[in-house]
């Protein structure tokens, strides 16, 4: 019986190591999925359905991230970035609303090597979906949690911090 364990668990180990994803595999699902793509160093850059999205990914790091830029801070308004920040926890999923270089991107992040083919495919659309209803149902799929979705009131100011 322990032979049977030992084998059994050797293969299972050959087998997800053999799945672990690499940035060579990563652009080959990229390559598939993207009308275009571009490299520069640890970034594969590619237009999906028209969309500029970025996979930029560290393999020491075990990270990566897929995002696509939406619009720029200053032409949005309060209402829309706290809509944007409600998705997060509703509708946007496994993809998020972030703000970074006063630019709002659709992002997705995953440990780098875990990642699967599905899993980047899924990726992909989500972030694509996400910029595209940005501003309307911030969703980045048809799956939204139950709940308040839409930020309706606004925030209340503590009076204690506002004093000079």
């Amino acid at each position: 019986m322990r032979i049977l364990f030992a084998c059994i668990s050797i293969l299972f180990l050959v087998s997800v190591h053999a799945q672990e994803m690499t940035a060579a595999k990563l652009y080959e699902i990229i390559e598939k999925e993207a009308d275009t793509i571009q490299t520069n160093g640890n970034q594969y850059r590619f237009l999906f359905n028209d969309a500029m999205l970025i996979c930029v990914f560290d393999e020491n790091a075990n990270r990566m991230r897929i995002i696509s830029p939406i619009v720029e801070r200053e032409k949005i308004g309060e209402e829309e970035l706290l809509n944007a920040l409600v998705a997060n926890f509703h509708s946007a999923l496994d993809v998020k609303y972030a703000l970074s270089d006063e630019i709002l991107w659709s992002v997705y992040t995953h440990p780098l090597k875990e990642l699967t083919e599905g899993q980047v495919v899924d990726a992909i659309q989500q972030v694509y979906a996400a910029a595209l209803t940005f501003g309307s149902s911030y969703s980045s799929t048809n799956l939204v949690f139950p709940g308040n979705t839409k930020k309706k009131e606004k925030p209340k100011t503590d009076k204690k911090l506002n004093k000079t």
